[in-house]
């Protein structure tokens, strides 16, 4: 029988927020409901209410959350009832030609619920925000977006490695490659951003270079580990990073804005044979116009990075033990916790640059 839940929903582009009530049906074949503890605002949340994802209204927002599997469809054997579980928007087939190649995390065919969860005022379908939808007090998910982790993690911190974290410290270790001894520039200190400082740190990185526009987040950059803060406004940011790196340019340049601006300084930044790698969220109509003689006179790389190169049953449950170790404080990414009725106003003070995360506790 569908459970009744209260619900965050994005009633249409540009349209303030409000709490419904959402119809939970119980999970079909591969189907879990989550009873949701925890979840972080993400900038792609906002994206969602703007309309810039997508015009697949109402959709029911959150997707950065942990808690607790309530109950199991036909055929689940890797979660049951009790688990307690991050949600990933990855959940990989097994079968397409990228997992066949043993490069999961490339997957083609990642998976989602198959039933719609409701408006039981109406009736009408949502769309659940990256397939999960986790702004309620439960929530329905293909059970190969669960992945279980060390239950002794608060949920309000183990939720964030669902998207914003993961993304920045994969772009670091899993896509960048970042090693022992490199020198490494992080351009946009955003959550994304941090987290890939923080991600550098953890592989051993000796010099780590924050770039930023606002001086408040180059503080929270270097509390994160970076060991030298620039702001754009004041120098040229190209020039810096190589007056910090004996006038070579950084091993590897993670750009975590995505505007073409900052991805040319994020190329000229990096040593010769250095790795470029954006993991900052372009828009559709932004172009790049670049040299092609500078990128064939480089060595190194150009990459992107989709959610970290991760793979959320590999990665979850080892920087959740990092963390418990006291090796990776996810804590320091928590600017806040909230209510589902705030919302509304976590978007606000996301748009103004005034938290790094706020967290709806449920």
């Amino acid at each position: 029988m569908a459970q009744e839940v209260r619900g965050v929903i994005a009633p249409g582009k540009d349209e303030p927020v409000r709490i419904e009530t959402v119809l939970v049906p119980d999970p079909g074949p591969g189907e879990a409901v989550v009873r949701v503890q925890a979840c972080g605002v993400c900038h792609t949340d906002l994206h969602y209410k703007q309309g810039g994802i997508n015009d697949e209204f109402p959709f029911l927002l959150g997707h950065e959350a942990a808690g607790v599997v309530e109950a199991v469809g036909a055929g689940v054997t890797d979660v049951e009832p009790g688990d307690f579980v991050i949600l990933n928007w990855r959940a990989v087939c097994g079968k397409c030609r990228a997992c066949l190649r043993g490069r999961p995390w490339y997957c083609f065919d990642t998976h989602n619920a198959q039933q719609k969860m409701t408006l039981a005022s109406t009736g009408q379908e949502l769309s659940p925000a990256l397939g999960i939808g986790a702004f309620a007090e439960k929530t329905l998910v293909a059970a190969g977006q669960c992945t279980k982790v060390d239950p002794r993690v608060a949920p309000q911190v183990a939720g964030l490695l669902g998207c914003g974290v993961m993304a920045g410290i994969g772009a670091a270790i899993n896509t960048g490659n970042v090693g022992r001894g490199d020198s490494v520039a992080v351009i946009g200190c955003g959550g994304v951003g941090d987290a890939a400082i923080a991600g550098s740190q953890l592989a051993g990185a000796a010099t780590i270079i924050a770039v930023d526009i606002d001086d408040r987040k180059l503080e929270t950059a270097r509390s994160m580990g970076a060991t030298h803060t620039v702001n754009s406004r004041a120098s040229d940011p190209v020039e810096t990073i190589r007056e910090l790196t004996g006038g070579f340019g950084a091993d590897v340049v993670i750009e975590a804005v995505g505007r073409p601006e900052t991805y040319k300084q994020a190329f000229y930044a990096r040593d010769l044979a250095g790795t470029v790698v954006l993991v900052g969220v372009p828009t559709p109509e932004m172009k790049l116009d670049l040299p092609l003689l500078d990128v064939f006179g480089r060595g190194g790389a150009l990459k992107s990075s989709w959610y970290g190169d991760c793979l959320p049953s590999r990665d979850f449950p080892m920087l959740i033990d990092l963390h418990l170790q006291g090796r990776l404080d996810l804590g320091a990414f928590v600017t806040e916790t909230i209510q589902l009725d705030e919302v509304e106003k976590a978007f606000e003070r996301m748009h103004h640059g005034d938290v790094l995360r706020s967290v709806v506790v449920l």
